[in-house]
């Protein structure tokens, strides 16, 4: 591997231009008046994969097109799905930011943009490492096939279209995918996540008087919705952090007793991580740490509530609204999970109001086993590339695209992150620590190899 690192070390400054060439695109797919700039970070990376003498083609979709391209077969050895995403997130209010979104920055050792961590930059090590292969060596040991989607954001919708039909599925059959859109467990400590939780999200909408009424002429006779609302949510959680729907805990898997081990052994002060966040305690489901409370137990938040007047008008409000999701954990099904809200519910709606519950959406959780040959060449490859061996941790938020791969190409996926999780993906001032940008690349340098 001499000769392919000294290549990826003699080109690292070219390395940080191509990142910051990609990251002056304003590739936001959520915003229609983005679709050109969209299409241009696309036609950016399918120009990148042509001029290494990959074979590559963008794919249309109903939205935005995604990026294919594969290096040739080698018999008997194994595919390698590479899968990541060129579409960022809005960037918000541009008086938080300390420099342009779009002018790459570098400071304190990190480059600050929007998609510098979510996923250009993690996505780009493995575009750089192959690249670094086929420079010296002419050829990769394996196939690596490259799948960049540009409607991540926004729920992948054309990609899962692919995924669904056989041709699709012909075009990306592998036997394992890799995907670097998390994060290491701490600075200077990688990881590999090897469980992300699932996911059940729900709107719910009480409503009563036929219009807003006047709270002192009416109030004391009919119910009002938003104290009805949050009657209802209140519900959903115990005192004791157990989330109340009947049976919701009965498919719930336990950890392995190496994945206990491993969690246990794992640095992790409460005082810090409490203190990190600003609050004033931890909370969560009694009898469990934070780690498993965070990663391997099931959950219930509120992330919305809406009704009545935002002026100071005492009213009764016609109708109020909430958004929540239930967080899943292997082997929770979502859809049963959706009917059993649905009851709870329907039994708890108290007199004077009407309910409307709708499932938005679900995912359920994926574990990847430990003990899987592709594991142990990525636990090899990363203790190469970072010079420390790397941990193995889950990771509470879902990513249901992994579950798509899992469904529809019977394969696992690796999630190699390479971020940290103080990178403010989808904040502002996000950024990537350019030594872990060099750190991932090689550390995908060895993963052909391993």
């Amino acid at each position: 591997m001499d000769d392919v690192l000294a290549f990826v070390e003699q080109n690292a400054i070219l390395f940080e231009e191509m990142l910051c060439e990609l990251l002056r695109i304003p590739s936001i797919s959520a915003d229609p008046d983005r679709a050109a700039d969209v299409r241009r970070a696309a036609d950016w990376l399918a120009g990148q994969f042509a001029s290494m003498g990959l074979s590559v083609r963008q794919i249309e979709t109903c939205g935005h097109p995604l990026v294919y391209a594969e290096t040739p077969g080698v018999p008997g050895q194994p595919v390698v799905l590479v899968y990541g995403h060129y579409d960022v997130q809005p960037v918000g209010s541009l008086d938080e930011w300390h420099s342009p979104p779009f002018e790459p920055t570098r400071r304190d050792g990190n480059v600050y943009a929007r998609g510098a961590t979510d996923d250009k930059g993690q996505m780009l090590t493995h575009v750089l490492s192959v690249l670094a292969w086929l420079r010296v060596r002419g050829r990769l040991p394996l196939q690596v096939k490259f799948l960049i989607e540009g409607e991540e954001e926004i729920g992948s919708r054309g990609l899962e279209e692919l995924l669904k039909t056989e041709q699709g599925r012909k075009l990306l059959a592998c036997d394992v995918v890799v995907v670097s859109d998390t994060s290491q467990y701490g600075p200077g400590q990688p990881a590999i996540t090897y469980g992300l939780r699932g996911i059940a999200f729900f709107e719910l909408v009480v409503r009563g008087p036929r219009q807003d009424l006047h709270s002192g002429t009416f109030g004391g006779t009919v119910a009002n919705p938003i104290v009805a609302l949050c009657q209802l949510l209140a519900a959903v959680k115990d005192a004791q952090g157990r989330v109340q729907l009947p049976g919701f805990y009965d498919a719930v898997r336990p950890l392995a007793p190496r994945e206990e081990e491993q969690l246990a052994r794992l640095p992790f002060s409460e005082e810090e991580y409490r203190a990190k966040l600003g609050v004033p305690a931890l909370v969560g489901e009694a009898g469990y740490s934070t780690l498993l409370r965070r990663w391997a137990r099931p959950t219930f938040d509120v992330h919305g509530i809406w009704g009545g007047e935002q002026v100071s008008k005492t009213v009764i409000p016609a109708w109020a609204g909430a958004k929540f999701s239930f967080r899943l954990v292997p082997d929770q099904d979502p859809e049963a999970i959706a009917q059993a809200a649905e009851r709870f519910f329907r039994e708890r709606c108290p007199p004077g109001v009407e309910l409307k519950l709708r499932y938005g959406h679900g995912a359920p959780a994926v574990v990847v086993p430990l003990d899987s040959p592709w594991m142990a060449a990525a636990e090899r490859a990363i203790a190469q590339g970072f010079g420390r061996p790397p941990v193995f941790i889950r990771e509470g938020g879902s990513i249901p695209i992994v579950v798509h791969f899992r469904q529809q190409l019977a394969v696992d996926t690796l999630l190699l992150g390479w971020g940290l999780d103080d990178d403010r993906a989808h904040g502002p001032n996000e950024k990537l620590h350019l030594a872990d940008f060099h750190r991932g690349i090689r550390a995908s340098a060895y993963l052909w190899h391993e």
